[in-house]
């Protein structure tokens, strides 16, 4: 039994330890190029978000860990077939509920640990901010921990080198030979202003990717994904121990 997991944990430890955060990772369901596992979001989400709390319990956090949401905002890939979409608003029922239950139980912090690009709870937490005055509510894109250039040759944000190798190093078995995975060879939009960056539209996920990968994955290795893996579990880790030991009414200087 990992005591951090709350999944593991069982009532006779629960009852008698005290949490100063939670941690809620949250994932997707969806297909990720031709080599890479519908659960590739859920399995990266897993995994770094218990590595972490490994570390950071090692280092005095009393943390738990909650099950992590498999789905998540899919609206830009309604014809990817079986891509399961919830709506912001049901991520926002979704954390009501899950944040009322932490207030009522004395864990006062929640990190939200975001394992999926089309996921965005920033407008959520403030609206719940405000209904839940003594909570610290937050949230973190794992995947934005760590400047890629550092450990990856191609850039991408879907089933790139990155994920794919992070699969490689978690789950080599559901990987396919990376012979048979697309290039991921992204369409931009044509409207400049959007390609600077200043300017937002969802991408409608069939027309800007043949094989639903947003990257070039042939460069991965098991290798890269442990050494990327090892980086950002230690990165996050810090964190968690830095929002366990902050106080919530003191935290600016």
């Amino acid at each position: 039994m990992r005591p951090y997991i709350l999944a593991e944990s069982n009532w006779k430890t629960v009852k008698d330890e005290h949490y100063d955060l939670a941690v809620l990772p949250w994932g997707a369901t969806e297909a990720h190029n031709y080599h890479l596992p519908y659960g590739t979001d859920i399995f990266e989400a897993d995994s770094i978000a218990a590595e972490s709390a490994r570390i950071a319990w090692e280092r005095g956090a009393k943390i738990t860990v909650l099950p992590t949401i498999p789905f998540g905002v899919n609206t830009g890939q309604t014809d990817i077939k079986l891509d399961i979409n919830i709506y912001p608003s049901t991520q926002a029922a979704i954390l009501n509920d899950i944040i009322e239950v932490l207030h009522r139980h004395h864990v006062y912090k929640l990190l939200i640990l975001n394992s999926h690009g089309g996921n965005d709870f920033r407008t959520m937490l403030r609206e719940l901010g405000a209904k839940y005055p003594q909570m610290f509510l937050s949230t973190c894109n794992w995947f934005q921990a760590l400047p890629k250039k550092e450990y990856f040759e191609e850039g991408g944000d879907h089933a790139d080198e990155m994920e794919t190798s992070l699969i490689l190093h978690l789950k080599p078995a559901l990987v396919r030979p990376l012979e048979e995975a697309g290039l991921g060879q992204e369409r931009k939009i044509k409207m400049k202003q959007f390609r600077e960056g200043w300017v937002w539209a969802e991408r409608r996920w069939s027309q800007i990717t043949a094989d639903t990968g947003v990257g070039n994955p042939k460069k991965a290795s098991a290798e890269k994904g442990m050494r990327y893996f090892q980086d950002v579990t230690e990165k996050i880790a810090q964190l968690l121990v830095d929002i366990t030991k902050a106080d919530i009414k003191d935290l600016y200087k």
